[in-house]
Formats: C-alpha cells, sequence, structure tokens
C-alpha cells in the first residue's frame, strides 16, 4: 500500500473541510434513509444536493396546514438551533450533530400502556400517512420561525401503543450518548433531557410526532429521526432525538423546569402576558430572510403563538401561575 506524505500531496488534491463535514453528514444521513423507506409504500428519492444538507426527499406530502406568512429559508432553519446536547451557541448543533447516528433507532414505551415494547423507528413512522404542516414555531430566548414539518399527528400514535386510563401524563427522553453528543459531557443540565405533555395536550390535534422538514427527513440538529413539535408552547417543550416514552400518571419532572423552575414553568405556553424574569414575551424577532432588519423589526407575540384553538385546554387555569 503507498501512503503519501503531505508534502507529496499538491493542494489542489486536498479535500476541502467544509466538504469532508458535509460528507460525514451524508454518510450520517444514509442511516436515515433507511428508515425512511420503511415508511409505508412512499418510494423515496435519495439525492445529494450541493453542499449536502439533507439526503432523503419525501415527495407526495400533502400540507394540512398552511399559512400567509414567509417560511424561514431552510438554511436558517438548519443552521440556528437550540439543541444543548450539541453545546450552548446556537451553531454548534449545525457543527456537532455529524455524530450522530439516527440509524438504527429504536424508541421504548413504557407506563401505563397496553402495548409497552421497544419500537423501531421505521415501525413508528408506517403508524400514519405523513404529511406536511406549515407551524409558527417560537423559542422562548425572543425569536421565531415558520417551519413546514413532516410527521403526523401525536394522537395517532398514542392510540395505537394504547395508554390505560391510569396514564394522565407523557413524557418524553432524548438520547444522552456523550460520545454523539458532546454537550452532554457539560453539567449544563441534568441529562438526559425530558420533558412532558398533560395527556389531553398530547392528544390534540396541533401535537405533531415528526420526522422531518421542508419535505426532506430530519438533520441531526434538528432533532433526528424523530422529535415531536407543539406549536403553541415555546421550542424547548418539543423534545427531540426521541429514545423513550413514558405513559405515567403524575406531572414528570422536565429539563428546564428543573434548572431554572421560576423560568420555565411546565406548560411553556406562548404567552406575551407572562414575562421571563430576564426579558419580555411581549415581541419576537421572526427569522425570516431578512438579515439584520430582521432584529429591528419586531412584531407582538400572540396568545398560544397564535394558535386560539387550544385554548380550551387551559379552561379556568391561572395561566401566570401555570406557565
Amino acid at each position: 500500500m503507498l501512503i503519501k506524505k503531505s508534502s507529496d500531496i499538491p493542494s489542489s488534491e486536498i479535500t476541502p473541510k467544509s466538504t469532508y463535514f458535509n460528507r460525514r453528514q451524508f454518510m450520517t444521513g444514509l442511516g436515515v434513509a433507511g428508515a425512511a423507506l420503511l415508511a409505508g409504500d412512499k418510494l423515496l428519492d435519495i439525492v445529494s444536493p450541493e453542499p449536502v444538507l439533507a439526503v432523503t426527499k419525501l415527495p407526495g406530502l400533502k400540507t394540512t396546514v398552511k399559512t400567509d406568512e414567509k417560511q424561514t429559508p431552510y438554511k436558517d432553519v438548519t443552521s440556528y438551533n437550540n439543541f444543548y446536547e450539541y453545546g450552548v451557541n446556537k451553531d454548534d448543533p449545525a457543527r456537532e450533530a455529524w455524530r450522530l447516528k439516527p440509524w438504527p433507532w429504536h424508541v421504548s414505551v413504557e407506563g401505563h400502556v397496553k402495548k409497552p415494547r421497544v419500537y423501531d423507528i421505521g415501525e413508528i413512522m408506517k403508524m400514519a400517512t405523513l404529511e406536511e404542516r406549515i407551524y409558527r414555531h417560537r423559542c422562548v430566548e425572543g425569536w421565531s420561525m415558520v417551519i413546514p414539518w413532516v410527521g403526523y399527528s401525536l394522537s395517532s400514535f398514542i392510540k395505537q401503543v394504547e395508554p390505560t386510563s391510569k396514564a394522565k401524563y407523557v413524557e418524553f427522553t432524548t438520547l444522552a450518548d456523550p460520545q454523539q453528543m458532546p454537550g452532554v459531557r457539560r453539567a449544563v443540565l441534568d441529562w438526559p433531557y425530558t420533558e412532558g405533555l398533560r395527556m389531553d395536550e398530547a392528544l390534540h390535534p396541533l401535537a405533531l410526532l415528526c420526522f422531518g422538514l421542508y419535505g426532506q427527513t430530519l438533520l441531526n440538529q434538528n432533532g433526528a429521526p424523530i422529535r415531536v413539535v407543539l406549536p403553541w408552547k415555546y421550542g424547548f417543550k418539543s423534545c427531540k432525538s426521541i429514545v423513550k416514552i413514558r405513559f405515567v400518571d403524575y406531572e414528570p419532572k422536565t429539563a428546564w423546569n428543573k434548572a431554572a423552575p421560576n423560568e420555565y414553568g411546565f406548560y411553556s405556553n406562548v404567552n406575551p402576558n407572562v414575562d421571563h424574569p430576564r426579558w419580555s414575551q411581549k415581541t419576537e424577532r421572526r427569522i425570516d430572510g431578512s438579515g439584520f432588519l430582521a432584529s429591528i423589526h419586531k412584531r407582538e407575540t400572540q396568545m398560544f403563538n397564535g394558535y386560539g384553538e387550544v385554548a380550551g385546554l387551559y379552561s379556568g387555569m391561572d395561566l401566570r401561575k401555570y406557565f
């Protein structure tokens, strides 16, 4: 075998660093493609854009929830993220998440449920018809996006695993592997990351079990291969890279609520009338591709992020106390 020294290789033959990392992301994404190929009878096309950002296209999706608002550009949705398992900065997930191996992937269903077992990701994807929903996504730090997510109602999954009458809440747990997720090596939160919903919240038609965005499977930094999307709540409620779903009879402890209970309540509904202790929630900065202007032209925050159809879930509750 001939091994060349660095001095023997012309600079024109050296692979650029960006291409190298994109290639690694491409190879990782091939695992996601394997899972997606099991999703019903849909034929999934393997594509290789330049640079490689996503590899599995989900064709023929019906858009069931639409909006007239400008969608956030794909490059922003996939490069400006909160995912503390990869770091605390917004660009850390896009840079570090190539380490995640989203295939094979399994989700353990536990607790008060008639069908407790470990489910394969492909099996979960086949449980209902995938669809596209264009949702507003609001982050507690004051920025928002409009994203076309791909998935199906969380209620479809819940009904198929058949929770018992004792199940009052649903708890989600994210993978916590320091080899794949370097942020877990730091005690920023009490790992693994956990989140939870009251059962009626989880069964609401807007709650989405999500496998993709922009017609393609989720990238690692966006929570591959499976996450939830709850458009009327702040983004940290939407648990990513889920490995466990438990049906319990008590309000589960959640990651940010444990870390700072005076700042992050269990419900975490978007509410302009309840400020974060360190900043106002009355306005938001929409990330829509307008760059610097987006930081100047803020908009008023809407109650429940504009999804007033969920208001009945909280009838009679003091939303300043149950924030």
